[in-house]
């Protein structure tokens, strides 16, 4: 097989399709612009939805791409040979043009020419659809495929086409499967139809017998079923797939042929360039090898369980590389929610691995560098890549520590302490099931799950302001939240002046929310000079103290509160103040809990400043 590198495998894929009439088309974003039902750009069809269902594409019949992806159902499996999140994908495509002859000739003529791929057709087998008693088997790419393999003889693996979908056996190299491995449809309606994919054998000329696995596959499962091309053992990787799109679906199994049949495929990059660079392993390529080469600055030796950790770790700092360039920022909700995910994923392992220092940033700018020849707009956006990516790394850094602190602790990882990592220090589940794999531990996920139901549903008694206190949980960081209102209020009235006075409160683990009487918006400046103060304030490790009296000696020694509420015979008192001179920086009605030190809140921000009715302001911020 040729050896190429990414560059010039992406532009080889390009110029053979230019040369078939195909007009070439940029990628599309990473967040889906056509399609509401994804939350990412999870293959090089979805962008060009509207053109398979019969509008006009301005490139005209023919088009071919390399389209940025990301997928997330295989996030379990990052770490093996050939799973990654984030791939590129490329594609030919005909909007009710050329079919299955031609897609089926280029295809081999691509992978096998000496002008092109030159890879060896013996390593080379496909699958087509088998039938079933809605469609008919697939003669068609069948036929196809036999007239492609009859220009370059192969070694027999049978004498006769077998029908047995598990079973080796074939002319050419073609083995039917069913409709769960050679069909398309994205829904019980619409567009429909068979795939052929193409595989390549990572060990070599395929045995006449394949009734029982291979060496590899019993070596990983210890089973006996016999292999197949489309098994999950790894032998066989899949690296292309054609879909022809002829049927339109009527519901209820029922096929009629469709108005304008298309052809759909896609390559992944990484996979053939494995091969091409003569590996078995898509993290062996030159894609990973510059962020590897940082680890390893730091990490001498690994094991194999760590490579795969490793492997982990350059897999989505370079998917999160991708999504901070197309606008996709961390948060606790759908694309930000996997953003955040794969991002703390990565620096955990990174944690596990002793890594210190900038290692992060300087993963993420090689990245930029490297792939901004492909995609110039990650060195146009690498400020702000860089920006997004490594606030998130100090944010989850100034807890994680803590988090594994606390794991440590334990002897046996409950579905409970598993939900406290979580809310206490924002470790997610996946993670935690990882770290107490390691540790040869399980964690029972349904008693999580039920944790975390109960959570969502003080999460719904806040959002409607029912809170005792206005407290979603007594977490530590709701606790560094809580204290942390009671700065933002005293700078508020050293700001806005003494007419401020809180009208509410509201706290979750992800946000503080304070309203507070005030007649107009603040301005850039006010708000940022709120920001000063309460930062100052936290970094003077001034003591918070508790005291307990009547409610008119807290009136009398200045405590505020909320005078509408009725208060009993005696009420805490919490002031914020320096020790050394008896300074009160903040003295208010409360009950509680707080950290007995500012040092303790974190960096204090303000994220948003809005109306909430009139003459009342409401601010929302956050800890790190």
């Amino acid at each position: 097989m040729k050896r190429l590198t990414a560059q010039q495998l992406r532009q080889s894929f390009l110029t053979f399709f230019e040369g078939k009439g195909h007009t070439i088309i940029p990628s599309a974003p990473l967040v889906p612009q056509n399609d509401p039902t994804v939350l990412f750009t999870t293959a090089g069809m979805h962008p060009l939805v509207p053109y398979l269902l019969g509008e006009n594409h301005p490139g005209g019949k023919r088009v071919v791409d390399v389209q940025k992806c990301v997928r997330t159902t295989d996030i379990d499996d990052v770490g093996d040979n050939r799973h990654l999140t984030f791939f590129e994908m490329l594609g030919n495509w005909s909007f009710g043009d050329y079919f299955k002859e031609d897609a089926i000739t280029w295809s081999f003529e691509f992978l096998t020419s000496k002008d092109w791929m030159d890879l060896d057709p013996n390593q080379l087998y496909v699958s087509v659809f088998a039938g079933d008693d809605d469609v008919p088997r697939d003669d068609e790419a069948i036929d196809s495929w036999k007239k492609a393999f009859a220009t370059h003889p192969t070694k027999p693996i049978s004498a006769e086409f077998s029908e047995d979908v598990y079973a080796f056996g074939g002319a050419n190299r073609i083995f039917p499967y069913n409709r769960e491995k050679n069909w398309w449809q994205a829904g019980d309606k619409g567009p429909a139809g068979p795939d052929t994919e193409m595989f390549i054998d990572t060990e070599g000329d395929l045995p006449e017998n394949m009734r029982v696995k291979h060496n590899h596959w019993i070596k990983l499962t210890g089973s006996s079923e016999r292999c197949h091309i489309n098994c999950d053992c790894g032998r066989f990787i899949e690296v292309w797939n054609n879909v022809f799109m002829q049927y339109n679906g009527l519901g209820g199994g029922k096929y009629e042929p469709l108005a304008q049949p298309n052809v759909d495929t896609g390559m992944g990059l990484e996979r053939v360039l494995t091969f091409s660079q003569g590996q078995t392993n898509v993290f062996d390529t030159e894609l990973f090898k510059s962020a590897f080469d940082v680890i390893y600055e730091q990490v001498e030796e690994t094991t194999n369980l760590q490579e795969d950790k490793a492997r982990i770790i350059v897999d989505h700092l370079r998917a999160a590389t991708f999504m901070a360039a197309d606008g996709v920022v961390p948060s606790n909700k759908e694309r930000g929610y996997i953003m955040r995910r794969i991002l703390r994923r990565a620096i955990v392992h990174g944690k596990m691995f002793g890594m210190k220092g900038d290692w992060v940033e300087k993963i993420v700018s090689k990245y930029i560098a490297e792939y901004s020849i492909a995609y110039p707009e990650l060195e146009q956006n690498k400020r702000n890549i860089l920006n997004v990516i490594l606030e998130e790394e100090q944010k989850f850094g100034k807890t994680l520590e803590a988090g594994l602190k606390e794991f440590r602790k334990y002897e046996q990882v409950t579905g409970k302490d598993a939900f406290n990592l979580f809310q206490s220090f924002g470790i997610p589940w996946e993670i935690t099931k990882e770290l107490a794999l390691q540790s040869g531990m399980s964690v029972n996920k349904e008693e999580f799950e039920e944790e975390f139901k109960k959570h969502q549903e003080l999460s719904r008694t806040a959002s409607a302001g029912t809170f005792k206190g206005g407290l979603a949980d007594h977490s530590e960081v709701v606790v560094r939240m809580h204290t942390a209102t009671h700065l933002l209020q005293a700078a508020l009235r050293k700001v806005l002046g003494d007419t401020v006075s809180q009208k509410g409160s509201n706290i979750t683990p992800e946000r503080l929310r304070f309203d507070f009487t005030h007649p107009e918006k603040m301005t850039p400046e006010q708000i940022s000079e709120v920001e000063k103060i309460v930062n100052e304030n936290i970094a003077r490790d001034l003591k918070v103290t508790k005291e307990i009296m009547t409610p008119e000696q807290a009136r009398n020694i200045g405590a505020i509160g909320l005078f509408g509420e009725k208060y009993g015979d005696t009420v805490s008192i919490y002031s914020i103040l320096d020790p050394a001179t008896n300074d009160v920086v903040s003295r208010e009605f409360c009950g509680g809990p707080h950290v007995e030190h500012t040092g303790e809140i974190g960096k204090f921000k303000i994220a948003k400043e809005e109306a909430v009715s009139a003459g009342v302001r409401r601010i929302k911020a956050i800890v790190e």
